[in-house]
């Protein structure tokens, strides 16, 4: 019996004080990516019955790599921000030249941290984010910002995403799903749709 391979390689990103271990579906010759943010958890969690995984495979096929990591401390957003800012480094030596963050919970903090500082980064994304951490949303602009919450959410209420966008500057787009907790389980075809739209926009895919 054959056996499948996994999608992704698993990469190991030294840094000073420790490393970062990454899932890395690579495109060959893309010079795209998008770079998946968990939450506080910091292992490779995913939203919306693990739609970070079905959207990396799904976008390896238009040419677009995806990065996910877990975080060396996930109860700390300045190091956590690092993390996502080493991997996107790693994937700027393997041609990347157009980034997408997408920060799901915690992550959304890390998202936002992370697009503000490096100019690879031409769309952010958060989902079911915190607002803690997410000063830095007014340093998005010029580049758009996706804000994405669940009505029903018990854990950050929708109330931390308006916040989020009364912060940012336009383009800004906020979207509250009705009847998704936190986890967006409940709202998992509609969210796959549109990030795979907003997504593809950011990225100027054809197809």
């Amino acid at each position: 019996m054959a056996i499948e391979q996994a999608p992704f390689r698993q990469v190991r990103l030294y840094v000073e004080d420790g490393s970062i271990v990454c899932r890395y579906y690579e495109a060959a010759g893309g010079t795209a990516a998008i770079i998946w943010l968990g939450g506080v958890g910091g292992g490779f969690d995913s939203p919306a019955h693990d739609l970070y995984d079905r959207m990396a495979i799904e976008f390896l096929g238009k040419q677009v790599s995806s990065i996910r990591l877990r975080y060396r401390n996930s109860h700390d957003l300045g190091t956590s921000v690092e993390d996502a800012l080493v991997a996107l480094e790693f994937l700027e030596q393997r041609g990347i030249r157009e980034a997408v963050t997408v920060g799901f919970s915690f992550g959304g903090a890390v998202s936002i941290q992370t697009g503000a500082a490096s100019p690879t980064v031409v769309g952010v994304v958060v989902l079911s984010s915190q607002s803690a951490g997410t000063n830095g949303a007014d340093r998005i602009s010029p580049r758009p910002l996706l804000i994405v919450h669940g009505a029903q959410d018990t854990v950050l209420p929708p109330e931390c995403s308006t916040l989020i966008y009364e912060r940012a500057l336009e383009p800004k787009e906020l979207v509250i799903l009705p009847g998704a907790g936190h986890c967006l389980d409940e709202a998992e075809p509609q969210l796959h749709q549109l990030l795979s739209r907003w997504i593809s926009e950011r990225l100027r895919l054809t197809t």
